[in-house]
């Protein structure tokens, strides 16, 4: 057992997601659990440097589990990208007496955190908070799974207004270069398609669609989009059909930051509880430089460099669910 860690940091980086709070609550209680002092870090790498820290107690995270975004804030931090920020972050650490540290983000706070952790010789856990679901050797982030509910849920009104109107719509989700909440989305709401970066690299997914006629027997048509430089987003997808398909009548929704938002659901409350008490497990006994994974429902240790180097694959089945299904 890593018994020279007396004190641990959280903080949470990057964008929100919802179960944020459910992670960092799990975090503390484990580690109060576990006889270790828990010490808030507010604004994520920025307030590691600044010094926005604040010592946790049992009550410090009551009446959060069900809370969207982070009692802990959240921020970009250009000055943590650079050496001389991170030699301030450690000063802080070891002023604060911090042992340890539990990062709780996505695929950019993942990568601070293995270079902070190699320059320092620091030992730090992840958990993957991030809507994206974006990240190698989890089935499933803390955050996904709310968001894609938000996502189903807002389809499902544009739809009426879609059918009403005999419409194309291109809706589009967030998600970088990673098309799980376009493509999921899709197949819960009943959608005709979803383009998204692992495909566009391939072909045109546009012209396959309309040449494909996929049109035919449906009076509405919707279309789920990554947000992405390589589909173009959902804009430029309508403004091709503009000029190249002047017979549809287009129109463009984009979600955009009330994906990150509500109330966790439960799936996210429970992936986040169990991560948070696995990180301090992990840290317990003496892992370093893992994210905390879940896979086929086991919490797994994946190590930052393959969680942040390595590229999810798009499953075929699923891909294969969408195309059959939207006949």
């Amino acid at each position: 057992m890593a018994s020279n860690i007396k004190c641990i940091g959280v903080l949470t980086s990057g964008g929100d997601a919802p179960g944020m709070n459910a992670a960092i609550r799990s975090v503390t209680r484990a580690a109060i659990f576990n006889g270790i002092r828990v010490k808030g870090i507010f604004k994520g790498y920025k307030g590691l440097i600044s010094g926005e820290i604040s010592e946790f107690k049992t009550n410090s995270v009551s009446n959060i589990i069900q809370q969207g975004g982070t009692i802990l804030k959240t921020a970009r931090c250009a000055e943590f990208l650079t050496p001389e920020g991170r030699k301030i972050a450690f000063e802080t650490m070891q002023r604060e007496e911090i042992d340890a540290l539990v990062v709780i983000g996505g695929d950019g706070s993942l990568t601070g955190a293995n270079i902070f952790a190699n320059e320092f010789d620091v030992p730090i856990v992840g958990l993957p908070g991030t809507i994206d679901n974006d990240l190698y050797g989890t089935d499933v982030t803390i955050g996904y799974d709310t968001a894609l509910n938000t996502i189903m849920q807002s389809v499902d009104k544009i739809r009426d207004t879609a059918t009403s109107h005999e419409r194309l719509f291109f809706i589009e989700v967030m998600g970088r270069n990673c098309g799980y909440l376009a493509l999921n989305s899709a197949i819960a709401s009943g959608a005709e398609a979803a383009i998204i970066p692992e495909i566009s690299i391939e072909k045109d997914q546009l012209s396959e669609l309309i040449e494909q006629g996929f049109r035919k027997s449906k009076n509405s048509s919707l279309v789920l989009v990554t947000e992405s430089e390589i589909t173009g987003g959902a804009l430029k997808l309508a403004e091709r059909v503009k000029t190249e398909y002047p017979q549809y009548d287009v129109r463009v929704s984009i979600l955009g930051h009330l994906q990150r938002g509500g109330s966790p659901s439960a799936q996210d409350r429970i992936l986040a509880s169990r991560m948070g008490i696995a990180a301090i497990r992990a840290l317990l006994e003496d892992q370093r430089n893992v994210m905390i994974g879940i896979h086929e429902n086991e919490i797994v240790y994946i190590p930052f460099k393959r969680a942040i180097k390595k590229e999810r694959e798009i499953s075929d089945e699923l891909l294969e669910v969408l195309r059959i299904s939207s006949i």
